[in-house]
């Protein structure tokens, strides 16, 4: 099935790096110090997921071009403290500015994914293919010890659009000299990842962690990222 392929194209986000996790570290550190509590928020837990959620909100709008990078990074927190009746624009831009600041340096990874890339880099070409903001993206890399492993990382601000857009995984295969015959892209979202790079003529592996989710159809899902030794 993946014999011909030479390139590896990754999500990186609630795919390689772990999202939720290091956002919850970020955040939990946050609500102390900016005190939140004496703001009316008693439940440091229950605010994360409400911000959680409010972000994928956000980020789903700016997705479909309908908010721009500057709303999404302060109206995501705006929403998450309104939630609790807090309407504070100088906590939520505080929340912002730190949250951008704090979040990307964590280190949290899914399991297996350093001995996954290690043996996949050295049988295949690895590259990166992100909605996520260009500086922020570098900076996950680099700090979770990541980066050497990609040859080419491709954002949707540098391709100028978002996947699942056909034209971001075209734009990042041309990058990096490679064709649909011979590219898979693996990503945690089955829309935005799996049948973006299926629109585009890759082939495609979802990530889903959580072993209780079906799917339709005939996509290929790995639980664990080290499945990934013995498909390919």
């Amino acid at each position: 099935m993946y014999g011909d392929i030479q390139h590896i194209f990754f999500d990186l986000d609630r795919t390689l790096w772990d999202f939720d996790r290091n956002s919850a570290e970020a955040l939990g550190e946050l609500f102390d110090e900016l005190k939140l509590r004496q703001a009316g928020i008693d439940d440091p837990q229950d605010f994360i997921q409400t911000y959680i959620c409010k972000n994928d909100e956000c980020w789903e709008l700016y997705r479909l071009n309908k908010i721009v990078k500057a709303d999404l990074r302060s109206l995501r927190f705006t929403m998450a403290l309104e939630h609790y009746g807090v309407k504070d624009k100088s906590l939520a831009m505080a929340m912002s500015d730190a949250y951008i600041e704090r979040s990307p340096v964590k280190t949290g990874l899914f399991p297996n994914t350093m001995e996954t890339l290690e043996y996949l880099s050295k049988k295949y070409v690895l590259h990166i293919i992100t909605n996520g903001f260009e500086e922020v993206q570098y900076i996950k890399m680099e700090k979770s010890g990541i980066r050497n492993y990609f040859k080419h990382i491709t954002t949707s601000e540098k391709a100028g659009c978002k996947k699942p857009d056909e034209r971001i995984f075209q734009y990042a295969m041309a990058v990096g000299n490679a064709s649909t015959y011979n590219s898979l892209m693996i990503g945690d979202d089955e829309y935005i990842d799996v049948r973006g790079a299926e629109n585009a003529g890759m082939k495609s592996i979802l990530f889903q962690p959580d072993k209780d989710k079906t799917y339709a159809g005939d996509i290929q899902v790995i639980h664990d990222l080290g499945q990934l030794l013995t498909l390919l």
